[in-house]
């Protein structure tokens, strides 16, 4: 008999991804699962390390041949909690901004409403892993994960929520991240696993808050709140067309490359 080799999936460990691998290696034992960074998962997705793996939307729009296998995603329909700007200056007098290289997503995200909405490209800094917002001067700071869910100490004329940013401005949802695999990796019945773990991480939102709210320095609540109801784990129609929308900004101001199929083919059950 031929030994199949295991599919190498990328996931990242945040909490807003615990519902999406619930279980996970129970349903897909043939599936050897590896958590890091967003952005790093993107880096290792496109050098072929890993096969199938959850990165950032504005990475699936770099890859040609990429393709959506799952209709399992982490987006939101409202504030998300869990991706900030703190801004020293009001909004429209931002000239220069720290990133979180967390994620390039979020990035992405953020210079698309401060350029629809203020006409503002700001100085772009780095603020690496692990630093604080008093290690920058920047005018304003992009922090995203869980350490945005904390209230930084500072002195913050503004405070955007971008997920709530986007939805109000928008009128659409936003996708943050997708299950995308490269191009001509089999993956066998992965993609009916990824959605089944996910609906068991759904069901089962208030166990992940007891695993997972100490460490994090929240309470129970607060993290059932979060998982409920500023998250939503489902690629439908919606998220579809505000995922579209984020594409077509993304394009105009070259964040992106044109001519992107996003091919929402396995999303059709979604919601």
């Amino acid at each position: 008999m031929t030994h199949r080799p295991k599919i190498r999936v990328g996931a990242v460990n945040y909490l807003n991804t615990k519902p999406l691998v619930y279980g996970l290696d129970e349903r897909a034992p043939g599936v050897d699962v590896v958590f890091d960074l967003p952005s790093r998962l993107a880096d290792r997705l496109a050098a072929g390390e890993l096969d199938v793996a959850l990165i950032p939307s504005i990475e699936a729009f770099h890859g040609p041949d990429y393709r959506i296998v799952s209709d399992a995603a982490i987006a939101c329909r409202g504030p998300v909690l869990s991706v900030k700007m703190f801004s020293r200056v009001p909004a429209a007098k931002i000239r220069t901004l720290a990133l979180d290289e967390g994620s390039r997503t979020s990035i992405a995200l953020l210079r698309i409403l401060l350029q629809q909405r203020f006409a503002l490209q700001p100085e772009l800094q780095s603020l690496p892993i692990g630093s604080s917002l008093g290690e920058t001067d920047a005018d304003a700071v992009l922090l995203i994960g869980d350490r945005a869910m904390h209230s930084p100490a500072g002195d913050f004329v503004e405070v955007w929520d971008l997920g709530d940013e986007w939805c109000r401005w928008a009128e659409l949802p936003f996708v943050f991240a997708m299950w995308t695999a490269r191009a001509g990796v089999e993956i066998g019945d992965l993609e009916s696993a990824l959605s089944d773990a996910r609906d068991d991480g759904v069901a089962h939102l208030e166990e992940i808050a007891r695993e997972e709210a100490a460490p994090l320095g929240l309470t129970q609540p607060q993290c059932v709140s979060y998982l409920r109801d500023n998250l939503y784990f489902f690629l439908g129609p919606r998220e579809q067309q505000g995922l579209s929308l984020f594409y077509r900004h993304a394009t105009q101001m070259q964040l992106a490359p044109e001519g992107v199929d996003l091919g929402f083919d396995a999303c059709q059950s979604a919601r």
